[in-house]
């Protein structure tokens, strides 16, 4: 993946239009269908354009039929590699050029994942910067590989490498995929090795490899361009056209043929997990590749083994033993093969025979029942929710219309896709079950903590996993100065010029409507008919604020449990009445509130309020639930005493606040203060701090005030009112000078790094400002000089970034990456340096990209029914205006070089932080005294605890 920004993944979705039977009658469901036009060019490009006017953007995706499975061995990670290479320059945007335009135009930022399949690249962008955006896409496909030198290969090389540090090697369970799929797949088939690659293998790729990979696979024939959103058909055939028409089509893409995957035996490997703290038991059985007619009934398979009340495996691995409370199954179908997928994480010190044991007695379960209608139907109606939800941007309109045109060969395969997914009977999921999974062959892979092999399966098998060694100054060094001499590629006309923009688009501030009630709670709502979804937060103020430090985790407990039945409705009947609407109702808590969410259909928002009224003023307390949430709470607490991040989140928020500070707590709690508290000390806080006035409603989508407000006419009336005063907690001051502390890690990959000190709250006047400030520091991503110098410039981190962070009760400022281990000081001594400097350093260009991104990123700011929901928590919250993007605007246009510098001196203040370190003392604490703020404080070490 390019960057360290929100990974999108690909949508596989799978379509409904719901026709399955219910508890209750209801309407037809219109049938909603995503129009399209597709043309082809004569180099083989394949075009699909999509209009959407509901919001002034174009998403615009370039899809590659490549991914790891078109790979040489030798050279595993190759289609991930190039996917980093494909952004760094192209010979008309100059180095770094697509970034640097992803900026001025206020894009979403230039993003892209790689799979076994197909690689993407994706943004979404005001639609006035839709002309550019084309220009940059064909630049990157037809004008890029005389670009790539020995240097930029050498440069990205570490920074993927640092990726797969943070994601694989500094992880709990990291190298679980690659023991699975080494040994479902036989040597040589594609699917045997990782995405990402091997460390091994990602150091000798060669330019040459780079310049034949280009030659083979990205050739327009091999690609599909996506664009969806505000655009005009006819101007937008006329630009790819200009621009993507004379790129020469490539030789002829074989199609890759199926290759599923038997096995002779079944396979048992185990790994002692430097991360893990709890035993992890997976079982991986050979299945289908995605279409295959059997596909659709394994997905139904999965989801009804493992979730919810009802499923056999959950009720006796969770309820009856207590073995977990983390069991999860999934149809991973790529494009030639298939696996079926089963994981549980089992508590502390729990032996994995008998996690086995129990999966066999619930299979065997599943064996004598089945499923039944009602239930088929019921994760059907889910299917259709989570299919409207994932239209509800261009971006994933784009993506769904390529998975089809790429995968099945039609991106109108929509059709018969629902048609599959409507004929899967009960019948189709027993006998998917016998085909592959009922006594046939497996792999179990047993991942524990160091020292506890005494839990592993029964007759496992050391597995083969390549750990690296870090080693002081054994990277491969470059020059990130360097520039690429080469001779253009020849064009018809100056692929220099960058396109002037189009037509500036109206910032479209959604219509807020609001209402107060009787009982004090404050309703917020926008309507937008898009799509036929809603969704929908009540929010409680108080949370972690109103709790005690001796029992800290009382809010995060009564959150989880309002949803495990009401008065009237067992945990089960409750889920299952939410599971029939195909919606979704949440509970939980954070520092400041507890806040009950939801998504459904918009005809069935009455009957899934109904629910929500039932779970807020009829809670059913009950004690098994509260024993259950009790042990998960405490088994996720004892795991993330080896998770490096959340390590690094709990100590600097006791660095920040001090022990007497509430703040200072997360509000899951301790092993100590979770096992403390009772069912009483929950309902104690329900009938003491849920009160109306505390309370906030937000609803968006297709839905009209009237009936919101009729909807909440029981919990008006019968929600007891209480006074309820939230603390004011005194907020920390700034150290007087800087402090190095360090977490120790044994052979840690990498270092967590977390700077920073108590700042701005959200309602300060120059929050804002300061926010606005930090763009170019760390705040834009590629445009920001953390990431330049850091990634770009040193290699030394997959991603870095810096924030400010407020609510109405808190503020804080910090900067967290997560740095190759023996470059540790090196990174904290260059962030220093940055920080120090960036006031000195700021000028007229950095205050005009900064003041381009953030004015015209407004246009795609309220795209998506999440966006909006924002927008009013930020409304009902902080006392905003409704046209706060407009009020902000102006802030950003009035800003001067001299401001900036001013808020520069203000709040970013070096020589007054916390530097909190995590990773591995033996090499690394030492040499942190060079920062010049003393000896390291070590926070593990036996004398400071």
């Amino acid at each position: 993946m390019k960057s360290f920004k929100l990974r999108i993944l690909t949508l596989l979705v799978l379509v409904l239009i719901s026709a399955c039977q219910q508890n209750e009658p209801k309407e037809d469901t219109k049938a909603f269908k995503v129009e399209f036009e597709k043309f082809t060019l004569d180099n083989g490009l394949q075009v699909i354009l999509h209009v959407d006017k509901s919001d002034p953007v174009a998403a615009v995706a370039l899809t590659a039929h490549v991914g790891s499975a078109r790979e040489k061995e030798g050279r595993t990670g190759f289609a991930h590699l190039f996917e980093h290479l494909l952004f760094l320059e192209s010979e008309n945007l100059g180095k770094g050029g697509l970034d640097q335009m992803s900026a001025r135009i206020g894009g979403s930022g230039a993003n892209g994942s790689t799979s076994r399949d197909r690689t993407n690249y994706f943004q979404t962008v005001p639609k006035d910067a839709l002309e550019k955006m084309i220009w940059a896409e064909a630049d990157k496909l037809g004008y890029f590989i005389n670009t790539v030198t020995e240097p930029v290969l050498a440069k990205e090389k570490q920074v993927v490498k640092n990726e797969k540090r943070q994601r694989v090697d500094n992880q709990p369970y990291g190298h679980n995929s690659a023991v699975i799929n080494s040994a479902l797949y036989p040597e040589g088939h594609p699917y045997s090795w990782e995405v990402i690659g091997s460390l091994e293998d990602l150091q000798n790729a060669t330019l040459q490899d780079v310049k034949e990979f280009y030659k083979r696979w990205y050739v327009p024939n091999n690609v599909t361009l996506t664009i969806a959103g505000d655009i005009d058909i006819a101007q937008t055939k006329a630009w790819v056209k200009k621009y993507f028409d004379e790129i020469p089509k490539g030789e002829a893409i074989p199609k890759i043929k199926k290759q599923p995957v038997t096995l002779k035996a079944s396979k048992r490997l185990f790994y002692e997990d430097n991360f893990a703290r709890a035993p992890r038991l997976s079982m991986t059985w050979p299945s289908v590749h995605e279409y295959h007619p059997d596909s659709y009934a394994l997905s139904v398979l999965s989801q009804y083994l493992t979730r919810g009340k009802k499923a056999p495996l959950y009720k006796i691995l969770v309820e009856d033993q207590q073995l977990t409370s983390n069991i999860s199954m999934y149809q991973n179908a790529s494009e030639i093969a298939g696996q079926l997928m089963l994981s549980v994480t089992a508590f502390n010190q729990t032996d994995l025979n008998t996690v086995a044991a129990a999966i066999a007695d619930g299979l065997k379960d599943f064996e004598l029942n089945g499923i039944s209608t009602t239930d088929l139907n019921r994760i059907k109606a889910g299917q259709e929710t989570n299919f409207y939800s994932g239209l509800s941007s261009v971006l994933g309109k784009g993506f769904q219309l390529a998975q089809y045109e790429i995968f099945a060969g039609d991106p109108g395969f929509i059709n018969e896709d629902v048609k599959n997914i409507l004929a899967v009977t009960p019948e189709d999921v027993m006998r998917v079950y016998n085909t592959y999974v009922k006594d046939r062959n497996y792999v179990a892979t047993s991942f524990v903590p160091k020292g506890e092999i005494n839990l592993i399966l029964n007759n496992s098998q050391l597995a083969n996993v390549a750990e690296e060694k870090i080693i002081e100054g054994a990277e491969e060094s470059f020059d990130p100065s360097l520039t690429a001499t080469y001779q253009k590629t020849p064009s018809s006309f100056d692929r220099s010029i960058e396109p002037e923009y189009g037509k500036s688009p109206e910032l479209n501030i959604p219509r807020v409507w609001k209402r107060d009630l009787a009982s004090g709670i404050k309703v917020y709502g926008i309507e937008n008919t898009e799509v036929p979804l809603v969704e929908f937060e009540i929010q409680i103020d108080g949370g972690l604020l109103l709790e005690h430090k001796d029992k800290v985790g009382v809010s995060n407990l009564l959150a989880r449990l309002m949803t495990k039945g009401t008065k009237t409705k067992t945990p089960e009947e409750l889920e299952n009445a939410i599971a029939s609407l195909g919606a979704q109702i949440n509970a939980y808590a954070t520092d400041d509130n507890i806040t009950i969410s939801g998504t459904t259909l918009s005809k069935h928002f009455d009957t899934t309020m109904q629910l929500v009224t039932e779970i807020l003023l009829e809670p059913r307390w009950d004690e098994k639930e509260f024993e259950l949430l009790k042990q998960s709470t405490i088994s996720g607490i004892q795991r993330s005493k080896a998770n490096p991040n959340s390590i690094a989140d709990n100590a600097f928020s006791k660095l920040l606040y001090g022990d007497n500070n509430i703040l200072a707590y997360n509000n899951s709690g301790s092993e100590a203060s979770v096992s403390a508290i009772t069912l009483l000390d929950l309902q104690n806080y329900y009938t003491t701090n849920l009160s109306p006035q505390l309370a906030k409603m937000h609803v968006v989508g297709a839905i009209k005030e009237a009936v919101v407000i009729k909807a909440l006419d029981k919990i008006n009336t019968q929600w007891e009112t209480k006074d309820v005063v939230l603390p004011e907690l005194p907020m920390p001051l700034y150290p007087e000078h800087s402090q190095v502390y360090f977490y120790d890690v044994p052979g840690a990959k990498q270092s967590i790094i977390n700077f920073g000190y108590p700042a701005l709250k959200v309602t300060d006047k120059d929050y804002y400002p300061a926010t606005v400030m930090n763009y170019r520091l760390g705040g834009g991503g590629f445009a920001s000089i953390l990431t330049q110098e850091l990634r770009e410039g040193k290699g030394y981190t997959y991603g870095i970034r810096s924030r400010f962070s407020g609510t109405k009760h808190k503020g804080e400022f910090g900067i967290s990456s997560g740095v190759r281990t023996n470059v540790t000081y090196e990174s904290a001594s260059l962030v220093k340096s940055i920080l120090e400097n960036y006031g000195t350093d700021f000028n007229a260009n950095d205050l005009e990209v900064t003041k381009g991104f953030t004015i015209k990123s407004t246009a795609r700011a309220f795209e998506t029914l999440g966006a909006k929901l924002n927008m009013l928590s930020n409304i009902s919250n902080y006392g905003f205006e409704d046209n706060y993007a407009k009020q902000r605007e102006t802030i950003v246009k009035d800003l001067t070089v001299a401001d900036v510098k001013i808020l520069i001196k203000n709040y970013i203040k070096p020589n007054q932080m916390i530097y909190l370190i995590v990773g591995d003392a033996a090499t690394q604490l030492d040499k942190l005294e060079d920062l010049g703020f003393g000896k390291a404080i070590l926070l593990n070490s036996s004398k400071n605890e």
